[in-house]
């Protein structure tokens, strides 16, 4: 994948890239540079010094890590979130401090029976009819089809549904794991989730662990803050192609025009990591199940390290709830060209969890996008990718707009898709949406064989 070189993002595998700023192509999304399970043992791509430890069930953990600190271990942190515990998970997964090499702590701590697994703390970083003006001047094409623009026959057809007065519904939720995201921008403000369960008093209202919660959770620093600035424009960016308000005369529209979005912020200027995903992923399940809230997506323009049972476990607890994971498929290595996930496996698009939708991106030409990784087995589809505009913060502060490229910027065409399903049949179950995502694509000679449908993102006959 393309690096990112602005901005002051240096995370190698961050996929976006801004037209208005750079000359260049930057990207957004995250994938290591070598190959096949050689992933696994790079060196650059996990926390050092840090190992995620599952014991396995009635195992005495609090003596065995008693006796581990005398070996160079001590306990870091203990995650245990309320969705384990509601599938009677008693211990959760446990953060280890060593001083050991990681992967002499991995091997020495598998070889103990009271361990079910161990693996790295893996570091994730980034993989970008309306009378809007973006829309009106023809900039956003990934929102167009043949019929609304043939120049730009290979968008999305989400102004198709549009012209139907298919615009989404405000009680369908989805979370942006992610950076933060501009929750005040002008097009993203209508949109913004606001906790019913919570208010700004200094107390756990809703209980679920996490005090004045009002729009969502930033898990890199432990605080209600889901935005902290310019820096954050990945995940702003991301925001308004799902659910930038059409119709209001500025800016951008996203593919669902009303949608709340939920922030889970776990992405920094120096990446993420599996534990904090995980959390993220737990706290949107945990909503859905304390309360009943309409919550089909997560959004995940993200990626990188290796297979993690832990996050894989995460986004199980998710498609038990019935919620759907929308991932980025990747944006190569270091030469920037993308590669194939069936040989050389992207995480988390490669989990085989049956509610994950692995997405490429693809050009407004429909060509794969050049960075895009793809594969037979691995990608179910393709949607706009390159030279996306969206919502960004200025550098001051304000509301603007930027275009990117990245699988970054294809994914969450889908997780509006899935939004805009969703309100148009509201009693579609998870897997009925997401076969219904994957049953109307259309046929895309640059994706043939590339990916499970050999298709792209279409809404016009939702």
């Amino acid at each position: 994948m393309n690096k990112l070189t602005s901005l002051g993002k240096r995370a190698a595998t961050v996929l976006l890239s801004s037209a208005l700023l750079y000359s260049c192509q930057p990207q957004i999304e995250l994938t290591p540079t070598t190959t096949g399970q050689a992933r696994v043992a790079e060196r650059g791509n996990f926390v050092p010094g840090e190992v995620l430890v599952k014991f396995k069930e009635g195992v005495a953990s609090e003596k065995i890590l008693k006796a581990l600190s005398k070996q160079k271990y001590s306990k870091a942190e203990k995650i245990l979130t309320k969705m384990m515990e509601d599938k009677g998970d008693k211990e959760g997964v446990t953060l280890l401090s060593t001083s050991l090499d990681v992967f002499e702590a991995i091997n020495e701590l598998k070889g103990m029976p009271e361990v079910e697994y161990a693996e790295p703390n893996y570091i994730y970083t980034l993989d970008a009819t309306s009378n809007d003006s973006y829309f009106t001047s023809g900039q956003l094409w990934g929102m167009y089809s043949a019929s609304t623009s043939p120049a730009n026959q290979f968008g999305s057809g989400a102004a198709v549904a549009w012209n139907a007065n298919k615009l989404g519904s405000s009680s369908v939720i989805v979370g942006i794991i992610d950076e933060g995201y501009m929750r005040t921008h002008t097009d993203l403000s209508a949109n913004s989730w606001v906790n019913p369960y919570e208010t700004s008093n200094g107390v756990d209202d809703d209980g679920n662990g996490y005090v004045d919660d009002l729009y969502g959770w930033d898990f890199a620093s432990n605080n209600a803050s889901i935005y902290d600035g310019p820096s954050d424009d990945h995940g702003t960016h991301v925001a308004g192609t799902i659910g930038a308000r059409g119709g209001n005369g500025t800016g951008v529209a996203g593919v669902c025009w009303n949608v709340k979005m939920i922030g889970l912020k776990f992405l920094g200027s120096s990446g993420g990591s599996t534990a904090n995903a995980i959390k993220a992923i737990d706290y949107l399940t945990d909503l859905k199940r304390r309360h009943g809230l309409n919550i089909v997506a997560s959004n995940n323009s993200w990626g990188g390290g290796g297979y993690s049972q832990a996050l894989r476990d995460a986004i199980e607890r998710a498609n038990a709830a019935g919620i759907l994971f929308v991932a980025a498929a990747g944006n190569g290595g270091s030469d920037g060209v993308g590669d194939n996930n069936d040989a050389v496996a992207n995480y988390p698009s490669n989990y085989n969890n049956t509610n994950v939708i692995a997405v490429a991106a693809i050009t407004s030409s429909g060509a794969r996008s050049s960075f895009s990784n793809f594969g037979a087995t691995t990608v179910d589809l393709g949607a706009p990718g390159s030279g996306i505009w969206s919502t960004v913060p200025t550098s001051s502060g304000g509301s603007g707009y930027a275009s990117y490229n990245g699988t970054s910027m294809a994914t969450p065409h889908v997780t509006g898709a899935v939004a805009l399903y969703k309100s148009l049949y509201p009693t579609a179950t998870a897997s009925q949406i997401k076969s219904a995502i994957l049953n109307t694509t259309v046929p895309t000679a640059s994706l043939s064989g590339r990916c499970v449908t050999g298709g792209r993102l279409s809404v016009t006959t939702f």
